[in-house]
């Protein structure tokens, strides 16, 4: 990668904020002398001689072999996030959920114990309870509002302890700081899933995290165009990863990449806008007689809003909403929407809205649902990039025809 050199050391040793080395990091310049990044849309690469392929096969040099191994485009998304991170390593795969199975598989074994928090994306805990066991992985999971419980569910075998903050949907968040001092003291490793905030809000390593697993499909494109996911974290573990995933075969692919790296160089301007609006939104919402309750990190009514405040800088682009007529209510107020996307994603510069009980975590039962907190009326809000005023009035007035 190439990065400015004054970035590191300058005679008056200004040191630069990893947002603006983030920006500038790219691969090297080829003779054209190309200011953006190209792209490399190749399978394999090639050497000058036989001798210097034999050195690369035998790991003695950098060079590219193979883009399922390595990239150009994918290492420029590497650095980018391992630096707004404040990572020295990182690896990055097809999807945010391959990221995650990657480190699963790759630093668990046949005996191993996982604890999870159950206020969980729905995809992974099908990962947790439908895959890990027929490899021999044991899991346990605990309620994120009640931490105190943590420590007596550590078995001699926990190997890893997994944790979303904020987590989807519900937006329950953790002390990061506390949770990483008793993983570190019972030589477990932390690794948490940063999406919903992204390392521009919140920088889980700083705070005690081994790991930080994130859905680059998600906020970090922000245009809802390309899938990819990023692990970044302490050395010994991500070679592990990579180690497996260069085996199996997860690759980002060169042109995702190139998209991505691209997208990050705006994620920190849009993710102020993306939590401007969203607590904007939030807030006007409080008291809407249709709605049970309204839930966003930054609203003092959070159950951990202090927690929030001290470990993120901002709450992110997601809140959710109860709605006091359950699943039928969700349903119709999802019909009645004008402006809002309905779709699977979020971190999109469109407003979206989704229904978990009836979508993205369906396939769980009832009581699984209702466990991790994802009762029949809530709904999930993505704030897009359009006018807050905007979007608000769209919720008002499926809410007013919904009731």
């Amino acid at each position: 990668m190439e990065y400015l050199a004054p970035f590191f050391m300058s005679q008056d040793e200004y040191q630069y904020h990893p947002e603006t080395r983030a920006v500038r990091i790219r691969s090297e310049r080829t003779d054209n002398m190309e200011h953006s990044s190209p792209m490399y849309i190749t399978s394999s690469f090639t050497y000058p001689d036989a001798e210097r392929m034999r050195a690369t096969f035998a790991d003695e040099t950098d060079d590219y072999i193979y883009s399922r191994f390595s990239n150009p485009n994918v290492d420029e998304v590497i650095d980018k996030v391992a630096m707004l991170e404040g990572a020295p390593a990182g690896y990055a795969t097809a999807s945010g959920m391959s990221t995650i199975w990657a480190s699963f598989m790759a630093l668990l074994s046949a005996g191993d114990h996982l604890l999870a928090c159950r206020a969980i994306f729905g995809s992974t805990h099908t990962l947790i309870t439908k895959y890990l066991p027929k490899y021999g992985i044991q899991y346990d999971y605990f309620d994120i509002n009640d931490p105190t419980s943590i420590e007596a569910l550590i078995k001699p075998n926990t190997k890893m302890i997994f944790v979303e903050t904020p987590s989807n949907p519900g937006l329950d968040v953790i002390d990061l700081e506390w949770l990483g001092k008793l993983a570190r003291s019972h030589n477990v490793i932390l690794n948490v899933d940063n999406c919903f905030a992204t390392p521009i809000l919140q920088r889980p390593l700083a705070l005690g995290a081994h790991l930080v697993t994130t859905s680059a499909t998600k906020w970090m494109d922000g245009q809802g165009r390309v899938l990819g996911g990023v692990v970044v974290g302490e050395p010994d573990l991500i070679k592990q990863i990579y180690t497996f995933c260069r085996s199996t075969g997860p690759s980002l692919s060169p042109f995702n990449a190139w998209v991505l790296s691209k997208s990050l160089e705006t994620l920190p301007v849009r993710m102020a806008r993306h939590s401007e609006s969203a607590l904007k939104l939030a807030t006007a919402l409080e008291g809407n007689p249709h709605l049970v309750w309204v839930k966003y990190p930054f609203l003092p009514s959070h159950p951990q809003y202090a927690i929030a405040k001290k470990q993120m800088s901002g709450g992110g682009g997601v809140f959710c909403f109860e709605l006091k007529g359950g699943v039928e209510q969700g349903r119709r107020f999802l019909d009645s929407l004008q402006l809002l996307s309905l779709t699977a994603n979020l971190g999109d510069s469109r407003s979206i809205a989704s229904h978990p009980s009836s979508t993205t975590h369906a396939k769980l039962t009832e009581e699984e649902r209702l466990l991790a907190g994802i009762t029949p009326g809530l709904i999930r809000i993505s704030t897009g990039l359009e006018y807050p005023d905007d979007i608000l009035h769209d919720i008002v007035q499926a809410l007013d025809k919904s009731k």
